[in-house]
């Protein structure tokens, strides 16, 4: 695997751990509304998630990576329209999303 593909999974895995951190064991989704720099933290961890997955789209386009669109249009959405941001749509992908991505990307990194 091209180590600049490496480098790119590891930033993703990092800002993974970093979003689960920053939310601790609890998750609540409360908390996550009620703290501005929560919030901004996470949309800039999804930022650099985003952009991570978009260069490994354009240099191996074939790497599998279940939520890549979904991802990188948040990371889009955040950048651009960081007014039309719906802090339900960034719960889920925390939720739904990060706990797959973190398993597809530690089984990219074995490879």
């Amino acid at each position: 695997m091209d180590n600049n593909i490496k480098k790119h999974l590891h930033d993703i895995d990092e800002s993974i751990d970093s979003i689960e951190n920053y939310l601790g064991q609890e998750r609540n989704f409360n908390t996550y509304i009620n703290c501005k720099m929560l919030r901004r933290a996470v949309e800039r961890e999804l930022e650099i998630i985003g952009e991570a997955m978009n260069k490994i789209d354009k240099i191996m386009p074939d790497i599998f990576l279940s939520s890549k669109k979904q991802i990188i249009g948040m990371r889009n959405r955040v950048i651009h329209a960081y007014d039309k941001i719906d802090n339900e749509i960034i719960w889920g992908i925390i939720v739904r999303h990060l706990p797959i991505l973190k398993e597809e990307i530690k089984k990219l990194l074995c490879e």
